[in-house]
């Protein structure tokens, strides 16, 4: 039980990631956004175990980024939304750049760090391509369907409209790069993408009603 125990003070702690980020405002919220882009990049070859599932260390973090955009959605408009989803877009491409360039360099005879950037670097480029395609994908699927249900909704069911359109472009997100990067490098494609989109659905249900109750106390009371 003890990954369990992490891993929902881990939702935890991204929920109120996401909520101190809104107290700040947009700025501190696309920030805030981008910085779990990265950092799902960085761990997705990470594999634990979660309620007697083989899964990655990232489906956390990629919850937490669609709250944000659902966030600044709800908040600050679909203009601000949409250019956060190229801002992120364009540090992601810049972050697999430069990984890359690092690993060019021929490390010195003291170095003793350079293997083991490569280990976790050098699977990059295919794993952040697909998550680049992925991401891109998902998350306009998800901003689009946001504003869809918002409209239909009269701007009604907060949290109905959030788990609607997450459910939805996780569920592409999770196929889309499952396919992409893992294919060929995984025993079971199918077996992957089921868990890792269970995982998310967890993640998602704990996440939502604490984001967006505590996002509601703090804007009514600036």
């Amino acid at each position: 039980m003890f990954n369990e125990l992490i891993f929902f003070s881990h939702i935890i702690v991204i929920s109120v990631g996401n909520i101190i980020a809104l107290r700040f405002g947009k700025e501190a919220l696309v920030a805030f956004l981008c910085i779990q882009a990265l950092i799902a990049n960085i761990f997705v070859s990470k594999q634990i175990l979660l309620f007697g599932l083989c899964v990655t260390g990232t489906d956390a973090f990629i919850i937490g980024c669609d709250l944000s955009l659902n966030l600044l959605q709800e908040y600050f408009g679909r203009k601000v939304a949409n250019k956060t989803i190229w801002i992120s877009f364009s540090v992601l491409l810049f972050y697999l750049v430069m990984t890359q360039i690092q690993l060019f360099y021929i490390p010195n005879c003291y170095d003793t760090m350079h293997p083991h950037f490569q280990m976790i670097l050098g699977m990059a480029p295919r794993i952040i391509l697909a998550s680049l395609v992925a991401y891109l994908t998902a998350i306009k699927v998800e901003y689009i369907l946001y504003q869809w249900l918002k409209s239909k909704l009269n701007g009604r069911f907060l949290i109905l409209r959030n788990y609607g359109a997450i459910i939805v472009s996780q569920l592409l997100d999770t196929i889309i790069f499952s396919i992409l990067g893992l294919w060929g490098s995984v025993h079971s494609i199918i077996h992957i993408m089921i868990l890792s989109y269970i995982i998310k659905l967890i993640a998602l249900f704990i996440a939502t009603p604490l984001v967006f109750t505590g996002s509601k106390y703090f804007i009514n009371h600036r």
